[in-house]
């Protein structure tokens, strides 16, 4: 067994892997960008190593700066977690060059796999059954449209060379495949730095599941039953469960069968996942996607059902061990669920939100278990993935962990940056989810049911304003300056006025009185009420009307952090707040709507331009958005240019619309 083992990865998974290597009595070594130096992972490993600065093409995927943090640490082994360097080939090559062992699978299988023409001609032979399409490698732009034509509309255009939902593309007319074309392969050499296409015929009414594998490298291959990944976005997936509730034990048979020939037919070792489509109206019909040769987001879901730490059964199996069950051992206890908690918004498009995280709360309780990098002080930044951590709940039965699962997701909050936990607990109380009536277009579906923004109920307004009260008063015991020493009081204290804002909406002036053990509140128009707050940390008791909460609070750069429920508001105060509301204004003003870097500009100063032309591309982590012409005009102002970054709401381009009169 191995006495020192490096972790080439970050946040969320780093911090997983490190805890594995720690309960095996492994040495760890964690390597971190500038940008990372002191988050969780650095805490908990032995020993951290720099290794560049924050762009990941400068450290977590610099082949030559992690090996020589392996070298400099002594450490036998790497696990590049996911993501990253995880399927790297070139990666996998340069550890066996340095003597380094790669916690993963040998480098004929990842090759074989990593690239989806070849991955679908292998299984083909092995007769797993495949997604119609063409797949020929180095196909032109032209030979890509003509195959989508072909294959028949809707299609999908998917990157040969990575998986992850980047650069995929459901085209549905021979006039989107120009620009669907030329997306996908940017999309493509940005993240995978191969812009090759293959075309597959786009299974609507789809399922998406997988079946998780082990092999040893003395000739066992095994399956551990599959998970669910139904409910996704944009090809991303947001919640995972296992077993699937479509299958029944002859369908979990046949799939688990198909996915262990698909790994046989590499020489398989180690953790990997076999990605299969089901179509919903004829379920025992699947068809081979990908195979993923690392370990998954979702695997705990398998991990809480099977009993096995999948981690620690990568790293056996590459010191050599046998695997220490047969598939007749394997057998599946109750069901889990996971939902990924990621810095995003919901409401505006999910797009990826940045901060410090000011105030935290994780959820704990029976079944439930928290895979996450936080801690108070950590930064979300934009130059990573925004996932932030993975909350699971298990239980004997799936709705027990469903609910268990909503349950959790209600004790959670992320103070300081915004993120995706009201919007899953809305995702998971879904009537088809709840029946599991599952498919991959469901969260586009539902749209703005799921995603519709909901202003803060006044309670949280008189919360904020009790918390800046509690936060006003003297410390220790409290005289009231309004009493006189015969008792008399001379009239009424006055009202103190704060005007707080929640984003996207008007400014709420809130009115409070009093001590915070025996005051009044006044939201907006509404009569003063009888209130009372009780601070413990940052821990906040309000009874407001005889009405008793309890919400987590944190002041921070001008802003009042309330959770409670598992939703979170960010009320800032008016005075200080900026005047800017991102996005694209009606006045010809656009900015940015997430903190990110300008990745393609599309116009110029003096162009004439139509309401909705594209006029530049903003990318943050992993994410393009296209920022369009608000209204029709001339561009008279294009403060940007490729390669730049940009703050969220950041003035980026005006448009001017043409003096009355000078229309064409």
């Amino acid at each position: 067994m191995f006495e020192t083992v490096l972790v080439a990865n970050r946040g969320e998974i780093a911090v997983r892997v490190i805890r594995t290597l720690r309960a095996m009595g492994i040495r760890s070594v964690a390597v971190h960008s500038d940008a990372d130096a002191g988050a969780l992972h650095t805490r908990l490993a032995d020993v951290a190593v720099p290794i560049g600065p924050a762009p990941a093409a400068q450290s977590y995927l610099s082949i030559e700066r992690v090996l020589d943090a392996a070298a400099r640490t002594g450490a036998q082994a790497v696990h590049p977690g996911y993501g990253f360097l995880s399927e790297n080939v070139d990666f996998a090559k340069a550890c066996a060059a340095a003597g380094v062992v790669f916690i993963g699978p040998p480098v004929d299988a990842i090759e074989a796999m990593a690239d989806k023409i070849r991955a679908k001609q292998t299984v083909m032979a092995a007769g797993v059954p495949v997604v119609p399409g063409r797949t020929e490698p180095g196909m032109t732009d032209g030979q890509v449209a003509d195959a989508a034509v072909a294959v028949g509309f809707p299609a999908l255009l998917k990157p040969s060379a990575g998986g992850g939902g980047k650069g995929m593309r459901v085209v549905h007319s021979a006039a989107e495949l120009p620009d669907a074309i030329a997306a996908a392969r940017r999309e493509a050499r940005g993240s995978f730095g191969d812009d090759t296409l293959l075309v597959e015929r786009y299974v609507g009414n789809s399922r998406h599941i997988e079946v998780q594998v082990l092999g040893d490298a003395h000739g066992t291959v095994i399956h551990l039953g599959e998970r669910e990944c139904s409910l996704q976005r944009r090809h991303q997936k947001v919640i995972e469960e296992a077993p699937s509730p479509l299958l029944d034990t002859a369908m979990r048979a046949s799939m688990g069968r198909a996915a262990v020939e698909a790994a046989r037919a590499v020489g398989y070792t180690g953790a990997g996942t076999v990605e299969f489509i089901v179509d919903a109206d004829r379920p025992r019909d699947f068809f081979f996607l990908e195979m993923n040769t690392r370990l998954q987001v979702e695997h705990p879901v398998t991990e809480l059902i099977t009993g096995l730490d999948l981690v620690e059964q990568q790293v056996r199996v590459a010191a050599g061990e046998r695997l220490p069950v047969e598939q007749s051992d394997v057998s599946l206890d109750g069901h889990a669920i996971e939902a990924r908690l990621y810095a995003e918004d919901p409401a505006r498009g999910f797009l990826p939100q940045a901060g410090t995280v000011v105030g935290l709360v994780e959820a704990e309780g029976p079944g439930i278990r928290v895979d996450s990098s936080l801690a108070v002080g950590s930064v979300v930044g934009t130059d990573y993935d925004p996932m932030l951590a993975k909350v699971v709940a298990w239980a004997p039965d799936r709705e027990t962990a469903r609910a268990r699962l909503v349950a959790a997701l209600g004790r959670t909050a992320v103070l300081g940056v915004t993120t995706n936990a009201g919007f899953l607990q809305e995702l998971l109380s879904d009537p088809d989810v709840v029946a599991g009536r599952l498919d991959t277009g469901l969260i586009e579906r539902r749209g703005e049911a799921l995603t519709r923004p909901e202003p803060p109920p006044a309670e949280v307004y008189a919360a904020a304003a009790l918390a800046l009260l509690v936060e006003s008063e003297p410390a220790g015991p409290l005289v009231d300056r309004w009493d006189v020493p015969d008792g008399w009081r001379l009239g009424e204290p006055a009202w103190t006025v704060r005007r707080l804002q929640a984003p996207g909406g008007d400014p709420v002036t809130v009115r409070v009185r009093g001590r915070s053990t025996d005051a009044q509140v006044a939201v907006g128009d509404g009569d003063p009420l009888p209130a009372s707050a009780v601070r413990d940390g940052d821990r906040l008791r309000v009874t407001l009307d005889g009405r008793t909460s309890s919400f987590v609070v944190v002041h921070s750069g001008g802003t009042v952090w309330l959770a409670a429920g598992g939703r979170v508001a960010a009320l800032r105060e008016h005075e200080r707040l900026a005047s800017s509301t991102g996005g694209t204004g009606g006045d010809g003003a656009v900015t940015s709507p997430m903190p990110g870097t300008v990745t393609l500009v599309q116009a110029s100063v003096g162009d004439e331009v139509e309401a909705g032309a594209p006029l530049l591309v903003v990318e943050a982590m992993k994410m393009e958005h296209v920022l369009t012409a608000p209204i029709a005009g001339t561009v008279t102002e294009l403060g940007v240019a490729a390669g730049q970054t940009v703050a969220l709401d950041e003035r980026v381009a005006l448009v001017t619309p043409a003096a009355p009169g000078q229309e064409d």
